[in-house]
């Protein structure tokens, strides 16, 4: 019996990557596979002759206690987007990147570089579609009317926004919860790696990108009708605001502040310097009101993904024993062997393919757990990490990579090959500092 469920719970899993790959509902496709992997598991226990109260505690697990625990990361969540918007609304964003430009002057591989480095700035603090996709908007223009290729313009763009999520602590906090909810595993344990990831990957994309760009010899033209803007649209923020992506990570890593502490006060900061609160108490409580309200709204797409995932985690656990049946033999055990592997098939993450966290690798996750139990989340979370940034933030069904080639007009083609290399050469870099910094 065990023997049987456990190839049914393989098939099905193949059976989710397919319907990932089909750019079919997430939310819906998680339930589905919580679903039955949780009924598949009680039929099996109920061979066994397991009590009717047993059973009830697996689905208490699945269905009530699993989403209950995604509370405070929610909570992390809306507070960091909801100082996003603030970083938009206020034009802070937009005015770090018009001012980064201006630094290049008409240098436009040197332009590109800066470019890079503040958009992976930005979003150390920024995260979610919208706010890429607000970005982009400024940015892109700007590289197609400097002559880069609009190719290496997306890759560029989409390869620093990955960057910056290497470091995001509202990134942290949704990955972290994959693993080991109330885990004592805090953002201020993994900072250190997160620089480390966040260097390399600018490194690599920067260096790709002027290669590209050389290759391309692009022809510089600041009067490309592609950066018009309509000045009365155009916020400029004054200088002391565009310290304000950088006040959460200090006050996390350096002040030791709780993070939504750290994104309230930033969020003050930036909008009494933009002079955003000075029409009194009433228009600065609406003000704070419509920008929270804005920002839950932005991510409450994700919230029923989110449900969904950690339903599907928590009958992984139960699925778990029957895949070690079938498969337990062919997992490997070492930690070194675990590093390569996961190099070999860093581009599975494409597609939300199986090694992909957000989407059917959270599957993979549960059966390394229950193969090698001993694994600690120290080495786990680095190990997963490098290749779900480091090549799945350049699959094409990322939301803002599928927006930015309509917008661009970039054959998909074109970006997945300009891609693949350099994606693959940031997760041997950072597998391979994963195994020598946690794989002792």
């Amino acid at each position: 019996m065990d023997l049987l469920i456990g190839i049914i719970l393989i098939l099905s899993f193949f059976g989710l990557v397919l319907y990932s790959v089909k750019g079919f509902n997430l939310m819906v496709g998680f339930f589905l596979m919580a679903s039955l992997w949780t009924i598949l598991p009680i039929i099996g226990h109920l061979s066994e002759g397991v009590s009717w109260s047993e059973i009830g505690t697996m689905l208490q697990a699945v269905y009530q206690n699993a989403p209950e625990t995604w509370g405070a990361v929610l909570v992390n969540v809306f507070f960091g987007a909801f100082f996003g918007r603030v970083l938009l609304d206020t034009g802070i964003a937009a005015t770090i990147i018009r001012k980064s430009v201006e630094l290049g002057g008409d240098n436009s591989g040197l332009i590109l570089v800066i470019v890079n480095i503040i958009t992976g700035i930005i979003f150390t603090s920024l995260a979610g579609a919208g706010p890429v996709i607000s970005i982009a908007i400024v940015v892109l223009p700007i590289l197609f009317s400097i002559g880069i290729p609009k190719a290496v313009a997306l890759f560029s763009f989409t390869g620093s926004v990955a960057a910056g999520i290497f470091i995001n602590p509202i990134n942290f906090t949704q990955y972290h919860a994959f693993f080991e909810t109330g885990s004592s595993y805090t953002y201020n344990q993994y900072f250190n790696f997160g620089i480390i990831g966040f260097v390399v990957m600018l490194a690599v994309v920067s260096a790709f990108s002027l290669f590209f760009l050389k290759r391309a010899n692009p022809v510089f033209n600041w009067d490309s009708a592609d950066i018009e803007e309509d000045e009365s649209d155009v916020k400029n923020a004054p200088n002391i605001a565009l310290l304000t992506p950088f006040l959460p990570v200090i006050g996390v890593i350096f002040l030791k502040l709780p993070v939504i502490l750290c994104f309230i006060l930033a969020s003050i900061f930036a909008l009494v310097v933009c002079r955003e609160l000075t029409e009194g108490f009433r228009a600065a409580s609406r003000t704070f009101t419509k920008l929270y309200s804005d920002a839950v709204k932005e991510t409450s797409a994700l919230v029923g993904f989110w449900m969904a995932l950690s339903m599907f985690n928590a009958a992984s656990s139960f699925a778990g024993p029957y895949f070690q049946t079938v498969i337990g033999g062919i997992i490997p055990t070492s930690a070194l062997a675990l590093c390569i592997l996961f190099i070999i098939l860093s581009p599975l993450t494409w597609f939300r393919g199986p090694m992909n966290l957000v989407g059917s690798g959270a599957a993979i996750l549960a059966v390394i757990m229950q193969v090698n139990p001993d694994l600690p989340i120290t080495f786990l979370y680095p190990l997963f990490l490098s290749i779900l940034v480091g090549m799945g933030h350049f699959d094409i069904t990322t939301s803002w990579i599928s927006w930015g080639l309509g917008y661009a007009k970039v054959e998909t083609r074109d970006y997945m090959k300009m891609a693949l290399i350099p994606g693959m050469l940031i997760c041997l870099i950072l597998e391979m500092i994963t195994f020598i910094w946690f794989g002792n």
